[in-house]
C-alpha cells in the first residue's frame, strides 16, 4: 500500500518543534500495524500537494489548528483535491482538521463548537459500526477541537459521537472515513499539549483536560480500523 499523508498542521511554535510532526506521527500509528507499508508524507500546509493524488491507495489527512474556513491558498486547494480524490474512488481518512475539511469539500458544514473546546482524552460512542471497525463500543481518543461538523455531505452516516459532536466521525460509502479526534497522538504527547494549552483555555476546560487523562486512548484499535479501511475492495 502507497499512502498520501495531507500534512495540515501549521502550529510551527518552539512546542512543536520538540515533538515529532503529525505525518511522522501517522506513519508511526500506521507502521504498528502494517509495517511494510510506504507513506509519502506532503507538507500540504505550505502548499505542497502530491502531482497526481489519484495514483495512491489511499489518502490520509491530518489535523491542524487552522480552520478550514480560511482563505489561506492552500484551504481551497485541498478542498478540491478531496473532490478529485472522491470522484476517482482514492479512499480517503480524515483526521480533525482532516475531518472537517472532507466533510466541507463534500458538501457539509463545519461551524464553532456551541460548547467552546473539547480537549484532553474524549469518550467517543460507536453509533454505527463500520466493517473495517472492530474496537470497543465506548472508544477513547485524545481531542483538541472548536470547530465540528455539523452537516453531513450527502449520503454521508456518522458513526461516532462524543458529547456536544453528534458528529464525531463518519463514512460516505466505502470511500470515506473519519474522525473528530486524534488517534496519532500518544499519552506522552497529550500530556505536554495539555500542559501547554493550560494558559490558553478556560480553567475548567484545563481542569478536564488533564483530569482526562488517567486514562489512555485505544490507539491499537483504530490503528487496525485506518488499515482495514484503506485495504477493503471498493464497491
Amino acid at each position: 500500500m502507497r499512502i498520501a499523508v495531507l500534512m495540515t498542521n501549521t502550529d510551527e511554535t518552539d512546542f512543536a518543534q520538540k515533538h515529532p510532526k503529525d505525518g511522522e506521527k501517522f506513519t508511526s500509528l500506521i507502521k504498528t500495524v502494517r509495517p511494510d507499508w510506504d507513506l509519502d508524507i506532503y507538507s500540504t500546509k505550505d502548499d505542497i500537494f502530491p502531482e497526481d493524488i489519484t495514483m495512491f491507495d489511499g489518502v490520509l489527512i491530518t489535523g491542524s489548528p487552522a480552520s478550514v474556513h480560511e482563505d489561506s491558498a492552500w484551504v481551497p486547494r485541498l478542498l478540491k483535491q478531496i473532490r478529485v480524490a472522491y470522484d476517482a474512488n482514492v479512499p480517503m481518512f480524515g483526521a480533525c482538521f482532516g475531518h472537517q475539511a472532507i466533510a466541507l469539500a463534500l458538501g457539509g458544514a463545519v461551524t464553532r463548537n456551541p460548547n467552546g473546546w473539547a480537549f484532553g482524552l474524549l469518550e467517543m460512542q460507536v453509533t454505527k459500526r463500520a466493517p473495517w471497525y472492530d474496537g470497543p463500543t465506548t472508544l477513547l481518543q485524545y481531542g483538541a477541537h472548536v470547530e465540528q461538523v455539523t452537516q453531513l455531505p450527502d449520503g454521508a452516516e456518522a458513526i461516532f459521537s462524543t458529547e456536544g459532536c453528534p458528529v464525531a466521525g463518519f463514512v460516505l460509502a466505502d470511500r470515506v472515513y473519519t474522525t473528530q479526534n486524534h488517534p496519532e497522538m500518544t499519552p506522552e504527547f497529550i500530556a505536554a499539549l495539555v500542559e501547554e494549552y493550560a494558559d490558553k483555555l478556560d480553567a475548567d476546560v484545563a481542569e478536564r483536560a488533564q483530569h482526562s487523562l488517567g486514562r489512555i486512548a485505544d490507539r491499537d484499535a483504530f490503528a487496525r480500523s485506518i488499515v482495514r479501511f484503506f485495504e477493503q475492495d471498493p464497491a
